[in-house]
């Protein structure tokens, strides 16, 4: 893999992991772009691992709090900001761990990679963010992250399943739909992609570590570093703006970006 494209890719997963605007959807639509091969599972592995360290670093102060939790939670109780953090993060997490090894198991997830389904997905969904974020109250803020909410955001977040969609874009939708501010809303959504990232790199992992080689190992710790660079950017940015500004910019690279896609899907 030529040096220039592991940076694009890293660079482009970066900025959009955390942004409402689908990392799994710009990495598929790469290759058709660039008329290029895939960059493989191994990549991919990868670039999530700097995203993965780029939100650890960000919100290193709540992670913090939730890894100190977790013996309390392995006790069974959630009566600590911290054992009850690590609780609502490990129940968010199910639904999109269940649903993704059987989209897996039975091949559909590999069926969804196509332009015209990421078309779709970014012109759907973006709408759906739009709505929510300009109809929804601004009236909840991360302190009153419950277990009812968790489950409703958890099943939010497997939808993102579906190439196009976008983790982060999802779940700060759901969030916004449920009443949450915009900046409180993105942070929950961060939050929970810390095990969602970490349990599919995981499962690629595993794929791909009988595979590796001293080329490929350099390929992915470049592209890992320069993903992390960008994802820190991109997430540092979009929490200081949410200060003042909505997701509608998001919302309209998204429309564009679909009616494009599928305009030339079909043609």
């Amino acid at each position: 893999m030529s040096l220039i494209y592991l940076l694009i890719v890293a660079i482009v997963q970066g900025i959009t992991e955390f942004l409402p605007v689908s990392s799994s959807g710009h990495l598929i639509l790469l290759p058709y772009f660039l008329g290029t091969q895939d960059q493989g599972q191994a990549i991919d592995v990868a670039v999530h691992v700097g995203t993965l360290g780029a939100v650890i670093l960000y919100f290193w102060k709540d992670v913090k709090v939730g890894l100190l939790g977790l013996p309390r939670l392995m006790t069974g109780k959630t009566d600590t900001p911290g054992s009850k953090l690590a609780f609502l993060l490990v129940v968010a997490t199910i639904p999109v761990i269940v649903i993704g090894l059987a989209l897996k198991v039975t091949g559909i997830s590999d069926a969804l990679r196509s332009p015209v389904v990421i078309g779709w997905t970014m012109l759907i969904f973006g709408i759906v963010l739009y709505w929510f974020d300009q109809k929804s109250p601004a009236e909840k803020v991360e302190t009153e992250w419950n277990l009812k909410d968790a489950i409703k955001l958890g099943l939010w977040q497997a939808v993102a399943l579906i190439p196009g969609t976008s983790r982060s874009g999802i779940t700060i939708t759901g969030a916004r739909a449920l009443g949450y501010t915009r900046q409180d809303g993105a942070k929950i959504a961060m939050l929970m992609s810390i095990p969602t990232i970490l349990a599919s790199g995981v499962l690629l992992g595993a794929e791909v570590v009988g595979d590796a080689d001293w080329a490929m190992l350099k390929d992915a710790a470049i592209g890992a570093v320069f993903a992390f660079g960008a994802a820190l950017l991109a997430l540092t940015l979009m929490m200081r703006l949410l200060r003042s500004v909505s997701f509608t910019p998001y919302v309209i690279y998204r429309v564009i970006l679909g009616i494009i896609l599928i305009a030339t899907s079909y043609a």
